[in-house]
């Protein structure tokens, strides 16, 4: 990441450790984002799509998971464009560039979800799920940010894997919420959009950002993306690593739910999904933290990222050979471990070669495209092999392939070990 020396506060390459109450803020804001990005997924819609009566739920979930990561392939980048560019005033006070994004993609999101619960048609709940995509997104994009903008490289495999463990305990957290406390789609939806204002708001309110100064530029609107991505070859080998592992997590987590009733046909799918959410959180919970530790205190990411790829794909592997229930479980915690440590130190790798600090945000968005197109062309994909090409057996091995080869193109990165 190109930086100039005596650099403004906001674009400074980190040297400070960041404290712990500033990990934890961020960890719960993710906590909160992850929660209301993932929970509907997974229990949510495919209750609501169920009670609709659509025919050809698979599909149908399929569309209405595709048109809200389409809303996210264009919002985050804009809007980490927008955050990198902003300055904030109130008379002579300036406020930093980030937060204020932060707390108005939180309430887009709040608003959305509300609007989600007392839909009554595919075409309500598709742009329930936009609106909810748009305001997640914008959060994206500034959350990410935060990691580049105030952690050392040497503390970042560490905190990267903090804010990773959100994404699975996000899930288990909405599931308890919508199964075990509430009950119903809107009541659903209400405890999704206030866990999402609880959590994520402190962290906008409680902790620095720093304004951007009024001298300041950002890249140069003649210098295309193209040409950037040119002239910085490690940082589209991240993308494509980054893209196609999560094209496999596309494709193995959409119809888990289904899988387990059509293929596995336990009595309580439901049940049945709960655990093996709570299963990849172990194993997520317990590598994460350590592989990013690990991998700050050697220096090395890459070697991480190959290994992980290959517990995931081991992982998928297992679910399409042997599905059953047993072997479902086992599966779960050996992809959560994956996971776990590719997510910890895949961000830290990124951060490392993004291109400039003055554009972090809006390169970040761009590398978050990598984790939202999936959503687009996962279930295009995932659709007609479930349903023409062989079923779940082919499905999870696509699963294992796509994965692996995402996570060995990340040797072609030069600048970072």
């Amino acid at each position: 990441m190109s930086v100039t020396q005596g650099a403004p506060a906001a674009l400074a390459e980190p040297v400070v450790p960041v404290r712990r109450s500033w990990i934890g803020l961020l960890f719960a804001a993710n906590l909160g984002l992850w929660m209301v990005f993932f929970t509907p997924v997974q229990v949510l819609l495919p209750e609501q799509i169920a009670e609709i009566g659509a025919a050809d739920k698979e599909v149908t979930l399929g569309w209405v998971t595709a048109i809200g990561a389409l809303v996210a392939i264009i919002v985050n980048p804009a809007a980490g464009a927008w955050s990198d560019r902003s300055r904030f005033k109130i008379g002579s006070r300036a406020y930093g560039r980030r937060h204020v994004w932060t707390l108005g993609g939180a309430a887009l999101a709040a608003i959305s979800l509300l609007f989600l619960g007392v839909q009554h048609s595919v075409a309500g709940v598709a742009l329930g799920w936009a609106g909810t995509m748009a305001g997640l997104n914008v959060m994206l994009a500034t959350l990410s940010a935060a990691v580049p903008d105030r952690v050392p490289v040497t503390q970042r495999g560490q905190v990267s894997g903090w804010i990773g463990m959100p994404q699975a305990l996000g899930l288990v957290l909405g599931a308890v919420l919508v199964t075990a406390v509430v009950t119903g789609t809107l009541s659903g939806y209400v405890a999704m959009a206030v866990g999402l204002i609880v959590l994520a708001v402190p962290f906008a309110l409680l902790t620095p950002d720093d304004p951007l100064p009024a001298t300041t530029t950002a890249r140069p609107p003649g210098e295309s993306i193209l040409r950037v991505l040119r002239r910085h070859p490690d940082f589209v080998w991240a993308w494509g690593t980054r893209f196609l592992v999560q094209l496999g997590n596309a494709l193995g987590t959409l119809y888990l739910l289904y899988f387990l009733t059509d293929e596995v046909r336990l009595d309580d799918p439901d049940t049945g999904l709960l655990i093996m959410i709570l299963l990849y959180t172990v194993g997520m919970v317990a590598t994460a933290v350590v592989g990013g530790r690990l991998s700050d205190r050697s220096g090395r990411r890459k070697i991480y990222v190959v290994w992980s790829g290959v517990a995931i794909a081991v992982a998928a592997l297992l679910l399409a050979i042997w599905p059953t229930w047993p072997v479902a479980m086992v599966g779960s915690v050996l992809l959560g471990a994956g996971y776990g440590v590719y997510l910890a130190v895949d961000t830290a790798l990124i951060t490392q070669v993004l291109p400039t600090a003055v554009d972090r945000a809006k390169d970040l968005g761009v590398i978050n495209i990598a984790t939202a197109a999936p959503q687009v062309l996962g279930p295009a994909l995932a659709a007609p092999i479930v349903t023409h090409l062989g079923g779940y057996p082919t499905l999870y091995a696509a699963t294992a392939g796509v994965t692996l080869l995402g996570a060995v193109l990340v040797v072609q990165i030069r600048s970072v070990p």
